[in-house]
């Protein structure tokens, strides 16, 4: 039974900000520390700073040869099973996860030339260079190292979809990275059948490790070979076609060098520039998010039905005594609608020390489409804001007011009304444009029709399908997260 099921949340995976995983049963994706490096948000630096500082010791610890510390802070790592995350693990990964992390893991690590020479900086770096090490073992450690946030995440989450939670569970070792040592205590946690629950995001898993073994041997390790084979003139591997061109294929690196870890290992050992060039193109392209189709395979699970998200919001009536269910429901859609460019919504988030509150707050994620040319543009958006107005009569001044005085450079100054409809439309969004213009922030409305056309433009770039025919020019496919409707809105304010 998944979370959503459990708990009665009447949500599915795409109007859900975390995995719904099976309280029994395992989803086959993993939790990738080079996705959580590419976070922007307060949530993700405090993940970065625990990686970052706990995985720095473990270096610092092998290399002074300081077995007792190495021994306590791996040995405190243990097999992760509240995320219900991965596959079935093997030897290394299962009931004796901490002591072969602290003994073996710890053993190979003080051996490794890679270590010494410096290869090894990060965390996901051994899966390149430790045996038994992979995508399965970086997730468990990963996800013992950011427990601490997770526990924090799955609060937020609780909270917002009213999943009780239990008083004085065992936290489970939570990494300290000020005092650099690992603590227990009591906490809150969901305990579905009586078993702990930590949930993730899901904009942080993946099928695969960003730093992909194959990716770095396809396309750097082997070209590297095959140049140096190429111009070797005593070469066996050569092939000199008519042209004259000395060529050596794939096929003939595979055979002489081998493919296997191992292998691969050993001949970066002798090439490390070559690691330290994929490392560095890597860190400047932002991994892949799991879109919602992947996820839905994934998890098996359906797809989100746009139509009846928003049909959902067209049936609530309006109203005061159905303003939290019209909030719902437009969070609902919104979070499906523009994932993964947002991502972890917080509902009733308060600022200026609870004096207000902001209906749904969304962290800008986006590396691509409209939300990313806010950020190209200079627009402060770490945070994007939207407040709903259930509102029988008519939205004015005042709440367009309240929405701009959330704003401030450091959180943002992007957000968006939702209201029901509007007697003067356009005398509306002249508001809105006096307030961009005052240098106030900016503020999209956006009523029952425009959430219509927000799902009509989704639905048109899902399925979008080339012409039988390719014109003279051929067309550019639309993307899910270009939101013309939003870029509409926006140059409006701007003009």
């Amino acid at each position: 039974m998944r979370v959503s099921e459990f708990y009665n949340l009447n949500r599915n995976q795409g109007t859900l900000d975390f995995v719904d995983v099976d309280t029994v049963k395992d989803v086959p994706v993993y939790i990738d520390p080079s996705t959580i490096r590419h976070l922007t948000d307060d949530w993700g630096k405090e993940c970065i700073r625990m990686l970052t500082t706990f995985f720095d010791s473990v270096l610092d610890a092998v290399r002074h040869k300081d077995k007792s510390r190495s021994t306590y802070l791996l040995g405190n790592l243990g097999e992760p099973n509240e995320t219900h995350l991965g596959i079935s693990k093997g030897a290394s990964a299962g009931r004796g996860f901490g002591k072969w992390m602290s003994s073996e893991f710890a053993s190979k690590l003080a051996q490794s030339q890679a270590a010494k020479s410096g290869l090894i900086e990060d965390l996901e770096d051994t899966a390149f260079f430790i045996d038994k090490v992979g995508k399965d073992v970086i997730s468990d450690v990963t996800t013992n190292i950011i427990r601490g946030p997770l526990i924090a995440y799955t609060h937020q989450m609780a909270l917002a979809f009213d999943m009780p939670l239990i008083n004085g569970v065992d936290s489970g070792p939570v990494w300290n990275p000020q005092s650099m040592k690992w603590e227990n205590g009591l906490t809150d946690l969901l305990l579905p059948d009586g078993k702990k629950l930590l949930l993730v995001p899901k904009a942080i898993v993946r099928h695969d490790l960003h730093l992909s073994q194959s990716d770095y041997y396809r396309n750097h390790l082997v070209p590297r070979l095959q140049s140096e084979e190429e111009a070797d003139p005593r070469s066996r591997l050569v092939t000199v076609l008519k042209s004259g061109k000395r060529k050596v294929y794939r096929r003939e690196i595979e055979e002489k060098y081998g493919r296997k870890k191992p292998d691969v290992r050993r001949e970066t050992l002798e090439r490390p520039d070559v690691y330290r060039h994929f490392k560095e193109i890597k860190s400047r392209v932002a991994p892949d998010v799991m879109s919602h189709a992947d996820l839905s395979a994934a998890s098996d699970t359906p797809p989100p039905d746009y139509r009846e998200l928003l049909q959902a919001i067209l049936d609530t009536p309006v109203g005061n005594a159905d303003a939290n269910r019209y909030h719902a429901r437009v969070e609902a859609l919104l979070t499906a609608l523009f994932y993964p460019s947002l991502i972890m919504p917080e509902m009733e988030h308060e600022i200026h020390q609870g004096r207000k509150r902001i209906d749904i707050t969304y962290t800008n994620h986006a590396k691509g489409g409209f939300f990313d040319f806010l950020i190209r543009h200079k627009v402060p958006v770490q945070y994007i804001f939207v407040e709903c107005k259930n509102y029988g009569h008519e939205v004015a001044n005042p709440e367009l007011d309240q929405l701009s005085s959330r704003f401030s450079p450091l959180r943002g100054k992007f957000g968006i009304l939702a209201c029901r409809s509007f007697k003067d439309k356009d005398r509306f969004l002249a508001r809105c444009r006096d307030t961009s213009l005052d240098r106030r922030g900016f503020v999209v409305a956006l009523d029952d029709d425009d959430m219509s056309r927000l799902v009509d433009d989704v639905t048109a770039a899902i399925n979008w399908t080339p012409p039988a025919t390719p014109p003279k020019q051929p067309e550019v496919p639309p993307r899910i997260e270009d939101y013309p409707l939003l870029r509409e809105r926006y140059r409006l304010l701007v003009s």
